[in-house]
Formats: C-alpha cells, sequence, structure tokens
C-alpha cells in the first residue's frame, strides 16, 4: 500500500485533496466532534481506494503534462478542492431543506425563541430545525447514503471530472445551474415538508381568531399557546413516517440528478 503510494505521489495527493475537501463540508463528518486526525485518516484510505480509478481516467497525463510541485499543479491541486468542496456544498443542501422546514414549524407551533447551537449543521436551530435535521441525518445512514456517496458518486466524479474540465465554459455552466437549481430546490422543499402543518397551523389561527371575536371572554389568548404546541406535536407525530418516505425520496433524487450531472459533464 505504501509503496503504490509513493510510486503515484503526486496523482495520490490530488485525489486526497478531493477527498479532504469533501470531507471537510459533508454534514456530520464535518462537525468539530470528528477528530481533524480521523478525517485525514479516511480521506488518505479513500484517496488510496480510488487511486486506480484516477489512473485510467487520464490524470495521470495531467501530471505528466504540468510537471510536479509547480504553479500549474497548484491549480490543479485548488481545482481538486473546489470539487470537493462543490460536491460537500450540494449535500449540505439537502439537509438545510429539513432544518428550514423545522424552523416554519417552530415558528408556528411557538418554539421560535427556543434555539440553541445545532452540532449537525454547526449554526444556531430551532429545536424542530435540530428534530428533523437529526431524524434526516438518521435516514442518510440507514439508506447507506455514504457508502453510495463514496463509492458510487466519489468514483464516478474522477472519472468524468477534473481539475482542468472546470475551466471549460459548457461546464462552469452545468455546474452553476446545477447548484443554482439545488438552492432554488431547497426551499421549495422545505415548503413542501412544512406545508401539512402550516396549513393546518394557519386554520388553527383563523378559528382562533374568530372565536376570539364571537367569545371575547373566553381568553384564547393565554391558551392557545399551549393547544397550538399540543396539536403541533400530534400533528409532527401522525406525518412523521410519511416524512420519513419524502425525505429517502429526496436523497434517491439528488443522487440521481448528481450523477446525470457527472454523466453530462463526461460527454463533453
Amino acid at each position: 500500500m505504501l509503496a503504490q503510494i509513493l510510486n503515484a505521489a503526486p496523482l495520490y495527493l490530488l485525489v486526497a485533496a478531493r477527498c479532504f475537501a469533501l470531507l471537510m463540508t459533508l454534514p456530520l463528518f464535518s462537525t468539530r466532534s470528528v477528530s481533524r486526525v480521523a478525517k485525514v485518516a479516511f480521506a488518505g484510505y479513500m484517496a488510496f481506494l480510488l487511486l486506480p480509478s484516477a489512473m485510467t481516467s487520464g490524470y495521470e497525463s495531467l501530471v505528466g503534462v504540468y510537471s510536479v510541485f509547480t504553479l500549474e499543479y497548484i491549480l490543479l491541486l485548488a481545482g481538486e478542492v473546489l470539487i470537493g468542496v462543490i460536491t460537500g456544498f450540494y449535500i449540505t443542501i439537502l439537509f438545510s431543506a429539513f432544518s428550514s422546514a423545522g424552523q416554519f414549524f417552530s415558528f408556528q407551533m411557538g418554539l421560535s425563541a427556543a434555539e440553541a447551537y445545532d452540532a449537525l449543521s454547526q449554526v444556531e436551530n430551532p429545536l424542530m430545525g435540530q428534530f428533523l435535521n437529526l431524524i434526516a441525518m438518521m435516514l442518510f445512514l440507514q439508506v447507506q447514503a455514504f457508502h453510495q456517496l463514496f463509492l458510487s458518486g466519489m468514483l464516478r466524479s474522477f472519472e468524468s471530472l477534473n481539475a482542468v474540465s472546470l475551466v471549460a465554459a459548457e461546464t462552469r455552466g452545468m455546474l452553476l445551474e446545477f447548484l443554482l437549481g439545488g438552492l432554488t430546490k431547497l426551499f421549495f422543499d422545505a415548503m413542501m415538508i412544512a406545508l401539512p402543518l402550516t396549513g393546518t397551523f394557519f386554520l388553527v389561527a383563523v378559528g382562533m381568531g374568530i372565536l376570539s371575536k364571537a367569545a371575547p371572554q373566553m381568553n384564547l389568548l393565554s391558551e392557545g399557546i399551549p393547544l397550538t404546541m399540543m396539536l403541533g406535536f400530534l400533528l409532527l407525530m401522525l406525518s412523521l413516517p410519511v416524512m420519513c418516505n419524502f425525505f429517502m425520496q429526496l436523497f434517491d433524487a439528488a443522487f440521481y440528478d448528481f450523477e446525470r450531472l457527472l454523466v453530462k459533464v463526461g460527454g463533453i
């Protein structure tokens, strides 16, 4: 193993740079609770497994043309880091949809002020956002999406996408359109997840407003927040199985779109 790495050290460094950039931006692996030494070791092991695929995809010719430890090689290294960051950023967009839906829930349930540091998203997040983010992470692990990303997504990316292809105008246009479409889909998916509960809370708020006007002595303002919270937890319990199925459909669609992008880029 060590001999193979030393014989292809410049190429191995390019592959390891993309893998390490992916781990530094990927949910769960990018948290501070994961040791930096473990990330480096895992990235090195991934690079060793992906090294034969990189050798058969034209990477050796790139290193041979631009030689080693020159300005061109440093630019290649920076390009590999950028590809890893783009891949990890796209996976982060998926989890941001669940976190955004949880923020909609928290605002409607009266829990928007209950914010705490979320270790997964590494930002201040309401409690419902953290809950949905945790559910999404558990489903992501259950369907072995990390295995699919590492073994299939990264392998296909080395076969079709390299740092030099980022310079091409067509590739840049595809990547930009892909990322902007992912951001647009983020808000659409968040609204689709939050729409059943948000619509129900809207009807509840309208009903409570009508009752407070019809019978002011009922004092619904003091009892409305506890009732809304109880109704919110009940609706969340009933809709969670359907929501989990929707989560997994989003994961499958996201990986399919990413693989289709790599096929298009490889066909240029």
